[in-house]
């Protein structure tokens, strides 16, 4: 099994579809808890949803149920907080979610996790993505950057 992630931040559409193309992922999940932000670009809900069909032939659905709180981002992003609590904090939020019961293999088999950030390192996504590796066993992870 096969989990793409990517990052929009720093990249061009040009090249932000470029990878997702390339990459012979099926579907894109948003992760993000606010998909619709002025900051988002061509990554809006409506507008990604249609540029994905449109460049790439790949599914788009927005899962939030995969994204961290809105206080758990606070403490991180605004206070100031640093990566291991955060790191932490989401992990044990997606513990309690029972996210691998909630999510099934089908639906993430060959998606590409979408957020934000433009590396993998700092974000969201790999701890999903690692998370559901440690779950599920045979998860490959493929960092599109």
């Amino acid at each position: 099994m096969n989990i793409f992630t990517i990052g929009y931040t720093k990249k061009t559409a040009r090249r932000f579809f470029e990878l997702l193309s390339d990459s012979g992922a099926r579907r894109i999940v948003d992760v993000r808890l606010n998909n619709v932000s002025q900051l988002a670009g061509f990554t809006k809900k409506a507008d990604l949803a249609y540029f994905a069909d449109a460049i790439c032939g790949i599914d788009y659905v927005h899962l939030p149920v995969l994204a961290p709180t809105q206080n758990i981002l606070d403490r991180f992003k605004k206070d100031g907080g640093d990566w291991s609590t955060y790191e932490h904090a989401f992990f044990e939020l997606m513990k309690c979610r029972h996210i691998e019961d909630i999510v099934s293999r089908e639906e993430l088999d060959g998606a590409c996790l979408l957020c934000s950030e433009d590396t993998p390192h700092h974000c969201h996504r790999r701890l999903i993505a690692e998370y559901l590796k440690q779950q599920w066993g045979d998860v490959e992870i493929i960092h599109l950057t």
